[in-house]
């Protein structure tokens, strides 16, 4: 005879506290960094009463938690996606074409740095990214070459870009016009949601609300101009690579979607005339049935969001997502394991229905990736489709307690911060006030804390070390090389083309852009068209709309809670307080980014977990020239100078830092540090240029801490 439910469970709970020690299960929940309390035990009656998720429902069916598609993978799997851009546009077109003949699928073009925000590679403030993080374009013949003997017609291209989006863009459409091609059968992305880059990565040029114009005229455009074109893919990758939380990044992503709606709506479009285009962009970390639930509750949340925006159309009320395994996942420390990492969140993007992927390879976290480890990243993804059964079901873990439920959770508690996104007045108004901004600093803050206490195991990083560290092969970027071609292929643009027409574009632009009349990417097109630049071109939205530049305002006291009567924490404060007692202040310390590289989690978190032990912080402005630094570094007359780097420019603009401040005084005594993605076959190099202390991804914020202030007391 069967036991009744009730009776079943008692025994369970008896049996459990038994054998983990505890009085009752209830003492044994796990509370998730996203505040989600986990279960040791899930069970049907975990299915009732949901307010978001209804399990009873179909993929390709409302609202569409299952999948946007009936079939899914059972009639084409996902898209195989892999960026790819370096150096220049003829290293890139060589790269892309021998990923496609091994299987990939569709090309995700990376841009560098310089093309992001706007300067052309001649440009003096960029001298030091060119090439490095991505390909180098300045203007249409470049866009040409990257895309040879690419048929623009048969293959979708992703683009992230943000600032500089429009010229891009429009070189993108001219480079296929002049293959001969319609712009209506041009297919992919542009990435550019410019509301994230207030948030998080921080590409932007312009002010938010007329960045806010340069999307709503490129939806406008592409509905009626490129329909088989997404117009915009936004990002909640990047917030999560900055340290936001599963439903913060779920939250503000489906909240800067809104306001997209909004921005088009005001354009006089009805909604399913571009609705059906919009597509989003996740970030697949390492808490693996969280990130399944995720990606379910995007769609289910997102269909309730749509039909409030009255749209009909099946396609206006799918979510469609394009995934990313984690960057921030990746460690410098044993990188092997990264391919793991790698693989298991890439299993958990397919499980939670992503429509395209890509799989970062595992030496990302060192330096840019190399051919071999850019194979095994895309193998993993062909091995998955092709090897592990996954494609022959749809939605296999639906009907999982667990699974279900942990849906409903986060569709909760990410609605909550959609409503307070909305109390004050849509995500642009959130952005200008910083509240997403500041919400995930402090998430990124208690991340790391949690990881420098150990309350958080990283493999190879805070347990499980490996003592024989594996020496890894980079690639190598030689950044005045490419510099140099660059600037040799504006010289003969420039004079080969008519500049009286090319004028007259530019000031249509301004004038537009002035007046808000006419379509700006239009205009735009006309302009690349006639040779114009990427830097000419966003010069002349410039003139009319300003540049942006961001406030810094931290965090405080987030990371020392986790310090409570630690012993290295206590010790690193004594030594401070004796060093003031001895100097008569506390040690104080610049926190820089040079160049522009825009991304400052890990500068934002040195900066504030530093200040919560007891070192005087300043923080430097983003993309700060060497000089500019060396000079604020010696008015404050700091003890030290901490470098955050992560864009590969440790080689040029590290150097440059070190002769300003000799420039200004041959006696200085200032200690610099550098932190970031750095090679260690660079670290000699650093040390050359007089660098006393090196740090690199997964370093604790303690043992950094220790050496800094051991450093600036010896001086």
């Amino acid at each position: 005879m069967k036991k009744d439910k009730s009776k079943r469970l008692s025994d369970w709970e008896k049996k459990f506290s038994k054998e983990v020690k505890i009085e009752t299960s209830k003492e044994f929940f796990h509370e998730t960094d996203e505040g989600i309390n986990i279960n040791p035990l899930y069970t049907q009656e975990d299915l009732l009463d949901y307010t978001f998720n209804d399990i009873q429902t179909l993929p390709g069916e409302w609202p569409y938690t299952r999948g946007p598609k009936a079939s899914m993978y059972t009639n084409r799997p996902w898209t195989v996606r892999q960026y790819a851009g370096f150096s220049t546009a003829e290293e890139s077109n060589k790269f892309y074409r021998k990923n496609l003949e091994a299987g990939q699928m569709g090309l995700s073009v990376a841009f560098d740095l310089p093309t992001h925000r706007g300067y052309d590679s001649d440009d003096e403030l960029v001298m030091g990214d060119v090439g490095k993080a991505g390909v180098a374009i300045d203007s249409v013949e470049d866009m040409k070459i990257l895309f040879d003997g690419i048929p623009l017609d048969k293959m979708s291209v992703s683009m992230t870009m943000n600032g500089a989006v429009l010229p891009v863009l429009a070189a993108f459409i001219v480079a296929g016009e002049e293959q001969g091609l319609d712009r209506k059968v041009l297919s992919g992305t542009i990435q550019n949601d410019i509301l994230k880059e207030f948030m998080v990565r921080n590409t932007y040029i312009y002010p938010p609300e007329p960045s806010m114009r340069l999307v709503a005229d490129i939806i406008a455009y592409t509905a009626k101009e490129m329909p088989k074109f997404n117009s915009i893919s936004i990002s909640g990758y990047h917030m999560q690579e900055a340290g936001a939380n599963n439903v913060q990044e779920l939250a503000f992503t489906l909240a800067d979607g809104m306001e997209y709606v909004r921005a088009a709506l005001s354009k006089g479009l009805a909604v399913d005339d571009f609705a059906p285009r919009l597509s989003f962009f996740f970030a697949i970390g390492t808490d693996f049935f969280m990130e399944i639930a995720k990606l379910r509750a995007a769609r289910t949340l997102w269909a309730k969001i749509m039909q409030d925006f009255g749209a009909t159309n099946e396609k206006s009320l799918t979510l469609r997502t394009h995934c990313q395994t984690s960057g921030v996942s990746l460690t410098e420390k044993d990188p092997y394991n990264n391919i793991v990492r790698t693989s298991y969140e890439a299993l958990s993007a397919v499980l939670g229905g992503t429509q395209s992927l890509h799989t970062n390879s595992f030496d990302e976290a060192i330096a840019l990736p190399t051919e071999f480890s850019s194979r095994i990243a895309r193998n993993t993804q062909l091995i998955l489709q092709n090897e592990t059964g996954v494609t022959n079901t749809v939605d296999p873990l639906a009907g999982s307690y667990f699974v279900e439920k942990l849906t409903e959770d986060i569709c909760s508690a990410a609605w909550k911060i959609i409503e307070e996104v909305e109390e004050l007045g849509g995500m642009t108004k959130a952005v200008a006030a910083g509240m997403p901004k500041l919400s995930i600093e402090e998430s990124a803050t208690k991340k790391q804390a949690k990881i420098d206490s150990g309350k958080q195991v990283v493999v190879g990083v805070n347990k499980f070390k490996n003592p024989k560290e594996p020496k890894i092969d980079v690639l190598v970027i030689d950044n005045e090389k490419v510099r140099e071609d660059q600037i040799t292929k504006i010289s003969t643009l420039k004079k080969d083309r008519d500049d009286k027409i090319l004028k007259g574009h530019l000031n249509k632009i301004t004038e537009a852009a002035k007046d808000n009349t006419g379509n700006l990417l239009a205009l735009s097109i006309e302009a690349m068209r006639a040779r114009g630049t990427v830097g000419e071109v966003s010069k002349a939205l410039e003139d009319a709309f300003g540049r942006h530049y961001a406030t810094n305002v931290g965090v405080s006291g987030v990371y020392g809670k986790f310090f409570e009567k630690d012993e290295k924490f206590m010790d690193i404060q004594n030594k401070i307080n004796i060093f003031e007692k001895e100097k008569g202040r506390r040690p104080r310390v610049l926190i820089v980014k040079m160049g522009q590289d825009g991304h400052d989690r890990g500068a934002k978190i040195v900066a504030t977990s530093f200040a919560d032990l007891g070192f005087d912080i300043d923080m430097g402005p983003l993309f700060q020239s060497p000089k500019d630094v060396a000079k604020d570094a010696i008015e404050n007359d700091v003890h030290a100078i901490g470098v955050s780097t992560l864009a590969a420019g440790h080689k040029t603009l590290v150097p440059e830092l070190m002769k300003s401040l000799n420039a200004i005084d041959k006696n200085n005594k200032i200690v610099v540090f550098v932190g970031g993605v750095i090679p260690e076959q660079d670290y000699q190099f650093l040390y050359d240029n007089n660098i006393s202390a090196i740090f690199g991804p997964g370093t604790s914020i303690l043992d950094s801490a220790e050496k800094v202030i051991e450093l600036i007391s010896k001086k």
